[in-house]
């Protein structure tokens, strides 16, 4: 499923146009972005938690040459899903 028929499914169920959905669901995303950025946890009950941690800078290797190579500390966005959403995936009640 890509945005767009996730827009659709959106407008379908709330009974609302796509482009009150699309706004919708763009204004969702930038808060999450928003606080996840800022340090903060998102939790949606029954869906998952959005989390920032740091990666370590370490020391990886070029595929084609094998050569070594520093990549820097970063940062990255981690996602546990909530219990919900594992019972859902695994057909529990």
């Amino acid at each position: 499923m890509n945005k767009s028929e996730l827009v659709e499914h959106i407008a379908s169920d709330a009974d609302i146009s796509k482009a009150s959905a699309e706004r919708v669901l763009n204004s969702a995303i930038e808060h999450i972005i928003e606080k996840v950025t800022k340090g903060e946890s998102v939790q949606l009950i029954g869906f998952g938690t959005f989390t920032q941690r740091k990666r370590s800078a370490r020391i990886g290797r070029n595929p084609s040459t094998g050569a070594e190579i520093n990549i820097a500390e970063s940062k990255t966005v981690k996602f546990a899903a909530g219990k919900g959403f594992k019972d859902a995936l695994n057909n529990r009640k």
